[in-house]
């Protein structure tokens, strides 16, 4: 059975959680595809840190490690921008294939190691980027690519629905909720990535990039976090039928167009996703052959993100047996652009608080109607 030497940079919470699976993942990988991973190296910013045990002993110089010829395929997880950056850059110089659980890399970097990957002809694996126990990336690069597709819409941070989702159900106000969201680990001390929509937006990149061939500016991208949301919105939402997800868009308009967005949306409870509960994700999409397709799942924490890496790796192990160039990156296109965000069309939840005289309601029916903007529908409760 074909072994290949894994090196592996980065041993946080991530990593550690690769380390824990790898050993069952391997003799399963090993029945199913015929080879077998070995972790070669390790490294890491403090090799006398107190941890768990390594099955090598840590060093602390990465370079040395993408330069060791015992190790094939490369595992960056550190996170982060600009050392992940010069990690990956020097695994493609190094014609080693880059396995990474790095979204912000992906999104914030890619139209710069995207060329460089494809000049080098050297592979990146990252499943783990984007809702890690869901398989959605391979599912978009494999068994959809003869699809047309006509928009994907996804609950792509746990966290936050996690925050929403105790508001729903259990009625807790914002603060409360993300502080149990911090006591059970779903969210860092420094929520923002995750609160402020940063998270979802880069993984709204990394699915528009591999379904349209175009990687949007981040810097470009409309994002709106759930940081505003208060318990009476989740109360009102419910009372019209709806709940309140943070949700990544992303569509086609015309032909030379793409929609990217990121913000809280009012979803009818009825829809498939507003059942999608606690820190659980979903995409949806749909293409032109298979029609409306779903995938929900985990999407963050150790053993999830060892479920794509751990695949990753096992793909990238075969194609390396196979002598197998590895998955293609679409090539950027040069013609797509993001629509302007004013000329984004769609219907809206507005809260307005007013004082409690006759005439109030009409004047402010009378200012949308001015506007040319219709109402569906009003809540007015009493107090």
């Amino acid at each position: 059975m074909k072994k290949i030497g894994i090196g592996l940079i980065g041993c946080g919470t991530v990593g550690s959680g690769l380390i824990r699976n790898l050993p069952k993942a391997d003799a399963l990988i090993g029945q199913r595809l015929g080879v077998q991973l070995e972790i070669k190296s390790i490294a890491v910013r403090d090799p006398a840190k107190s941890r768990d045990p390594l099955p090598t002993k840590p060093i602390q110089d990465w370079k040395k490690l993408i330069a060791d010829p015992a190790v094939q395929i490369v595992v960056e997880l550190v996170g982060g921008l600009d050392e992940a950056f010069q990690i990956a850059q020097a695994t493609l110089h190094a014609k080693k294939p880059l396995v990474t659980a790095n979204k912000a890399l992906l999104a914030e970097r890619g139209q710069e190691l995207i060329p460089l990957a494809q000049k080098s002809g050297v592979p990146i694996y990252f499943e783990a980027s984007v809702a890690g126990g869901i398989p959605v990336l391979k599912a978009l690069r494999e068994g959809l690519v003869a699809n047309q597709l006509l928009g994907l819409h996804g609950i792509i941070n746990g966290t936050s629905n996690y925050i929403l989702s105790r508001m729903a159900e259990a009625g807790s106000d914002f603060a409360t909720a993300l502080q149990q969201a911090k006591d059970l680990g779903y969210a860092e001390a420094d929520d923002r990535l995750d609160v402020d929509g940063i998270d979802a937006a880069h993984k709204a990149a990394i699915l528009c990039f591999l379904a349209y061939g175009f990687l949007p500016k981040f810097s470009e991208i409309p994002i709106e976090g759930i940081r505003k949301i208060q318990s009476q919105d989740v109360g009102f939402a419910s009372q019209l039928g709806y709940a309140i997800k943070l949700l990544a868009m992303i569509r086609p308009v015309g032909t030379d167009q793409i929609e990217v967005r990121v913000a809280p949306t009012l979803l009818p409870l009825r829809h498939p996703m507003a059942s999608v509960h606690g820190a659980f994700n979903a995409v949806g999409l749909i293409g032109n052959l298979s029609g409306p397709v779903q995938f929900t799942g985990r999407g963050a924490g150790p053993d999830a993100t060892s479920s794509a890496l751990l695949a990753d790796l096992a793909e990238a192990a075969k194609n390396l047996r196979d002598h197998s160039p590895g998955p293609a990156l679409p090539k950027p296109s040069a013609k797509m652009k993001l629509i302007d965000r004013n000329a984004s069309v769609g219907r809206f939840y507005v809260r307005i608080e007013v004082e409690d005289r006759p005439g109030v309601l009409a004047q402010v029916a009378g200012i949308f109607g001015t506007e040319k903007i219709g109402i569906s529908s009003v809540l007015q409760p009493e107090g």
